[in-house]
């Protein structure tokens, strides 16, 4: 049997794994839009912790709707990051008019420290809240989340809850990058099975991170993660290694934000965890190249170029493959012909990848929002 057609085999293996695994999370994953409001006021003090660095553009919104959150026992903390913007000035305008509001200006940056987690750290040392949810300055709330987010912590007893949010970029090809990131880190962190808790995988999200206050510090907050650009899945792996309970939902109708607003946002943005996320090792760049390539590339190549039994099982290949990405990713916005995309949305996850990569040995370190931090502190601080 030749190469090919071996690498069409494969291919189809594959894909009947992953539509088997996305079929699961498809029915596995909940809407929390479902899950039915606590009710009264006799609720647990809730604290917001929002980071913004230079983010005038998105915190008026995303901060009023967090305001107005339907939630009676509720502080918002606002830590203003060194910004060169007016996001201070922002922040402090919606703090005279709401006082459940309080806003911290951070001048400079410890060594040590990222800047996010830093501003994250900081603002939970202040908070009193019995939860604390760590969120974004470009996200927009249903006034409803948090009720029903409280009451799904508080009848499950979790320590953890993380919600992906509804992803509100403009333009269809965006949606198919993100929809192909995502339909990959589905298959990769399979976040419906972290609410068992033998089991070993993790998701957070940094747009919805709620999490018990006691627990927080229990496993060193964002102290042990000071260096991580991942912070919220290093945050989440923290939970999942010291036993807390864990779950994930969707925030269709609740939970909102514009990930990014084109082609060339998307490639900086990931380019902050792409080499993060495989914890700094070029091995895992290589094979990751390997696999995507064998098994999301090379079917349209086998389908369009060989002959005879490399042809059609690439055909099967590539059925299985949209069949599974139009599926699983219709609740996000997604159709079915935005899988004939996939191929160059793969490419282009790949050239962030390898771009991140050799950036950071080509400059021994990242640099983000304008700070470099080097490449053997990143590489210390494991988790």
């Amino acid at each position: 049997m030749i190469l090919g057609e071996w690498m069409s085999l494969l291919a189809v293996g594959f894909w009947l794994t992953a539509s088997a695994l996305l079929a699961v999370a498809r029915f596995s994953l909940r809407e929390m839009a479902t899950v039915p409001m606590a009710q009264g006021n006799a609720l647990p003090w809730v604290s917001v912790i929002i980071p913004a660095r230079n983010e005038e553009r998105h915190l008026e919104e995303a901060l009023r709707s967090v305001v107005q959150l339907d939630y009676p026992h509720l502080e918002i903390i606002v830590i203003n990051d060194r910004s060169t913007d007016r996001t201070g000035h922002i922040a402090d305008q919606i703090a005279r008019q709401a006082p459940r509001v309080r806003v911290r200006h951070v001048a400079e940056l410890p060594d040590g420290w990222l800047g996010k987690n830093h501003a994250l750290h900081q603002g939970a040392k202040e908070a009193k809240g019995k939860y604390l949810l760590f969120t974004d300055a470009d996200v927009l709330f249903h006034p409803s989340t948090l009720r029903r987010a409280i009451r799904i912590m508080e009848d499950a007893r979790l320590d953890h809850l993380t919600v992906i949010p509804e992803d509100t970029m403009p333009g269809w090809v965006l949606r198919v990058i993100a929809a192909t990131f995502g339909m990959l880190m589905f298959l990769l962190f399979q976040p419906w099975r972290m609410r068992y808790p033998r089991s070993h995988k993790y998701l957070g999200v940094g747009a919805f991170n709620l999490v018990r206050a006691r627990a927080y510090w229990a496993v060193g907050g964002h102290r042990a993660i000071a260096l991580r650009p991942d912070d919220d899945m290093k945050l989440a792996k923290l939970f999942k290694k010291h036993g807390f309970r864990q779950d994930v939902m969707l925030g269709k109708g609740l939970v909102s934000v514009e990930w990014y607003s084109s082609v060339g946002e998307l490639i900086d943005g990931l380019m902050k965890n792409a080499f993060a996320g495989l914890d700094y090792r070029l091995s895992l760049v290589i094979g990751g190249t390997l696999v995507t390539s064998m098994c999301c590339l090379w079917p349209w190549v086998g389908l369009f170029f060989a002959t005879g039994w490399t042809q059609v099982w690439s055909g099967v290949a590539v059925a299985l493959m949209i069949g599974s990405f139009g599926y699983v990713m219709a609740p996000y916005g997604v159709k079915p012909w935005h899988s004939l995309f996939m191929p160059i949305a793969i490419l282009l996850l790949q050239y962030i990848q390898w771009r991140a990569a050799l950036l950071a040995y080509w400059t021994q370190g990242i640099t983000w929002r304008g700070t470099h931090y080097p490449l053997r502190a990143l590489k210390a601080n494991k988790v």
